[in-house]
């Protein structure tokens, strides 16, 4: 038998929806799966055994003509079963044009005449979409494709080369299992970040207070950031990776060995709980429903305002949700989530 799983576009989502592929994965033990997803994402799932072989589908950059190749893989490989995590309108008309003879998704956007099994979203008496754990989401597509309820757990890996990355940078900043990590950035916009002024003041507190290291996480584009609240910070035992070859491997390295995440609401947020690492998630512009995970070992802070969630990549006002949100009240929430988790261990 042959399957194939359209991935989220998200990093986040794609952790998220580690559990209905590992049901998959379970159902069908002797089938072939077919992974396939955008470029960017496909680092994510590095190390985990349920992909048999990947594609990338991107219409974005050198890959943007990549669809037709996609189409020829599915048709040569006579695919039985199509999961679609993402709610694209491509991402269904490619299973219809490579021949899935089932093709299971939401009927977004107009593609419900694609798709053999249509699940519907939640909306309310107005027809709007009601804010819900995408989570939940992801279970359906895999009970639908004859799943049992495939549940809540997470789960990632890291391969002997991110470990590797990761011992180098421990080793040359002499760091050990009571580094907290900050993480700044977050793909889906700037209304989702904390000021960088913010992240400075909490490295300095951490420091002061707890008497940990610091390791502040960055992306390609993200350098600048991870540079300035090392330098506002100006205390010893705060490092970056500004100067590092970054990767999703080395960052979820890095997750697997903290002692704590405080990030904003941004993939790594559930790199913490698929290695089962405490975490601190900043929200601003979000609806917390839509990304819940119900981790038991994660606490979410966010300022209710006026003008939100708004769900706005950019800021039109003065993006008060964030900046109202202050680093001594994040402070003490670290505080209070590590008190329970000694607590816990003893």
């Amino acid at each position: 038998m042959k399957l194939a799983v359209f991935l989220p576009g998200w990093i986040g989502d794609v952790v998220m929806a580690t559990p209905a592929i590992r049901a998959l994965r379970q159902l069908f033990p002797d089938a072939h799966l077919l992974g396939v997803c955008k470029p960017y994402v496909a680092e994510v799932l590095d190390g985990a055994p349920w992909l048999d072989d990947v594609i990338f589908l991107d219409g974005k950059g050198p890959w943007k003509s990549r669809w037709p190749a996609v189409v020829w893989k599915l048709r040569r490989t006579r695919i039985a079963v199509a999961v679609l995590f993402p709610n694209s309108f491509r991402s269904a008309w490619v299973t219809r044009l490579g021949g899935c003879r089932r093709r299971i998704g939401f009927e977004r956007y107009g593609r419900g005449v694609l798709l053999t099994d249509r699940l519907r979203p939640q909306r309310d008496a107005g027809g709007r979409l009601v804010p819900s754990p995408v989570i939940d989401d992801y279970n359906l597509l895999a009970e639908t494709a004859g799943c049992p309820w495939p549940g809540y757990r997470m789960e990632l890996f890291t391969t002997a080369r991110d470990e590797a990355a990761a011992d180098r940078l421990y080793s040359l900043w002499k760091l050990d299992g009571e580094v907290i990590c900050l993480n700044p950035g977050a793909a889906f916009g700037s209304a989702k970040h904390w000021p960088t002024e913010s992240f400075a003041e909490l490295a300095r507190l951490l420091v002061e207070r707890l008497g940990q290291k610091i390791l502040v996480f960055c992306g390609p584009r993200e350098r600048e950031t991870a540079s300035r609240i090392v330098a506002m910070a100006q205390r010893p035992g705060v490092y970056s990776l500004a100067d590092q070859q970054v990767s999703i491997g080395l960052t979820k390295a890095l997750v697997r060995r903290c002692r704590l995440l405080i990030t904003t609401d941004s993939g790594p947020r559930h790199f913490a709980a698929a290695f089962d690492r405490p975490v601190i998630t900043l929200f601003g512009p979000t609806h917390i429903e839509w990304t819940e995970t119900y981790y038991a070992r994660a606490v979410h802070l966010q300022k209710r305002v006026p003008c939100g969630p708004c769900q706005l990549r950019a800021c039109p006002l003065d993006h008060r949700c964030m900046k109202e949100l202050t680093p001594a009240e994040v402070l003490a929430a670290a505080e209070d989530l590590l008190r329970r988790e000694a607590q816990t261990a003893a």
